[in-house]
């Protein structure tokens, strides 16, 4: 489905070149394209899934990217509310995506939209992923920055209208591994008998109902079919982790 991909000087296309570790020699010596990595996929039933490809990008290529976008990115921490009180988003944020597309809005914040022709390295990294995902197409991207163990983002799904019914999510990480959470949505029934965190706390780690991936420098995560109207998702605070993580979420906003 995707190979391991790198990055050249000074931001090359992430599919020009491969990495040394998988190259191997054909015929005469010749250097052969390294096999596609194939994805682990995680099948979450009633139609939701979970691919994870744990060496998407080569490492070195990705702390290229790593770098450039830490540098370069212009990274905002906005203000939002949520449950009708106002806080500081708990991370860096930064969004890009085709023009004229609906404003994305969430927890009373509306990023400004920027271009993908500002950052080419985003352009570079959206074609390696179409190519590792075929058949998909993205045409807007959300970028979190977290710069430590207390950065973090809540559960939540990424069920908004502009998205529709059946999302998928293509997410790439680069820089500190950190733990990504998936949790099945309280069924009305079990809100009834009790507030759904005190339900949720009472399910044990090992229940079918939760499921965690451990996403690495240069790993590719998506969540795709009904993950969105099903599940909730979470990135914790984690102390161990002390340096910095940067997501970029691929998302594809209904014109």
């Amino acid at each position: 489905m995707a190979s391991r991909l790198r990055l050249g000087q000074p931001v090359p296309n992430p599919a020009s070149t491969t990495d040394p570790e998988e190259a191997n020699e054909g015929e005469g010596g010749e250097a052969r394209k390294p096999e596609p990595k194939r994805p682990e996929v995680t099948d979450l039933g009633g139609g939701s899934e979970v691919w994870h490809i744990p060496r998407f990008m080569a490492r070195e290529a990705a702390w290229e990217v790593f770098e450039e976008l830490d540098k370069r990115i212009p990274w905002t921490r906005p203000t939002i509310r949520v449950f009708g009180r106002a806080s500081v988003q708990p991370r860096d944020t930064c969004y890009v995506a085709d023009e004229g597309l609906k404003d994305l809005k969430y927890s009373g914040h509306q990023p400004r939209a920027h271009s993908w022709d500002e950052f080419p390295v985003l352009k570079d990294i959206l074609k390696a992923v179409h190519e590792a995902l075929p058949g998909s197409y993205f045409n807007s991207l959300l970028l979190n920055r977290y710069k430590a163990g207390s950065d973090y983002v809540s559960w939540h799904a990424d069920d908004e209208p502009l998205y529709g019914p059946t999302p998928e999510i293509a997410s790439v990480t680069f820089g500190c591994e950190r733990e990504f959470l998936l949790r099945k949505k309280p069924t009305k029934t079990q809100v009834a008998a009790g507030s759904g965190e005190s339900v949720r706390k009472r399910l044990k780690i090992d229940d079918p109902q939760q499921h965690s991936f451990l996403l690495k420098h240069g790993s590719l995560l998506v969540m795709k079919g009904y993950t969105q109207r099903d599940w909730q998702h979470s990135v914790p605070k984690r102390a161990k982790a002390a340096s910095t993580r940067i997501n970029l979420t691929f998302r594809h906003v209904l014109s």
